[in-house]
């Protein structure tokens, strides 16, 4: 079974925040897979079928279960790179495991003993979030909750726990440095930063929706790698101010090469 998140190798998930065409699906596919090369873990491409926590109804979800799994499944056979996507119901996960190579949690989920329950019995990998409103050691119960109760106490490398930020005030996030060893610590698990959602900005952009500071992300990405991160979480897009979900915070597409490179290089730096 392949290993997606080692601990000793500096590893990447990235991809769009939400599935879009073909095209733009492919696009973005083809650019990871290119800089998967000279990442020490490899990348793993990202993107959801269906962004349900939105903050506004009439905001785009994206394509839906069976029509994302299946453009989740065309981005793996052209780029040869595994998928994640995000699953948000119990009965969810056993259609998504089908396809994908990764289940994630998101955030606002991590509390939701069904479907931490059920993304564990696919026996795929897990990538868990953190919820914004939890201290590190309060996430040792989600990944428990994942392993199950016969492995309640072991430890794994198929659940990754990512560190998002944390509410400070009511429409900005901060990061603890301390989080990544804190994580660690507790959960015995490889931890991910998610730099790009870590500078959202809640219901601050235009009609209520969130906004993001993007320019924050490669300084907050590289602290992470130093403080002590074992993998990185990027959402890009080739223009992501017209991005349907999360613009204000990805990272342009053209710009992932470069900030890798810079955090491979204090990957290899610390950990030499």
């Amino acid at each position: 079974m392949a290993e997606f998140f080692p601990a000793d190798k500096l590893f990447l998930i990235a991809g769009p925040c939400v599935l879009e065409s073909d095209e733009l699906n492919l696009r973005v596919g083809e650019a990871l897979a290119k800089i998967a090369e000279r990442v020490p873990g490899g990348i793993i491409y990202k993107a959801s079928f269906d962004k349900a926590n939105r903050s506004n109804r009439n905001a785009a979800r994206g394509p839906g279960l069976d029509a994302g799994l299946a453009a989740l499944e065309r981005v793996r056979t052209v780029t040869g790179l595994p998928v994640l996507t995000d699953v948000h119901a119990p009965d969810q996960c056993a259609a998504a495991a089908a396809v994908v190579d990764v289940l994630q949690i998101p955030a606002f989920l991590c509390r939701q003993t069904d479907l931490l329950e059920a993304a564990g019995a696919t026996g795929k990998p897990v990538n868990v979030k953190k919820g914004q409103w939890l201290q590190p050691e309060g996430m040792r119960g989600a990944v428990q909750k994942i392993r199950g109760p016969e492995n309640a106490n072991g430890r794994s490398r198929d659940i990754a726990v990512t560190e998002r930020g944390t509410f400070f005030g009511y429409g900005d996030l901060v990061v603890d440095m301390r989080s990544f060893t804190r994580l660690r610590d507790a959960c015995g698990t490889p931890v991910i930063f998610d730099a790009t959602h870590s500078v959202q900005k809640p219901g601050q952009g235009p009609e209520g929706a969130s906004g993001g500071a993007r320019e924050f992300v490669p300084v907050l990405a590289l602290s992470a790698i130093a403080a002590g991160a074992q993998g990185l979480f990027l959402e890009t897009h080739p223009d992501p101010d017209c991005a349907p979900s999360d613009g204000p915070n990805m990272i342009p597409l053209s710009e992932m090469g470069s900030l890798m490179d810079r955090a491979i290089d204090i990957w290899a730096r610390i950990n030499r």
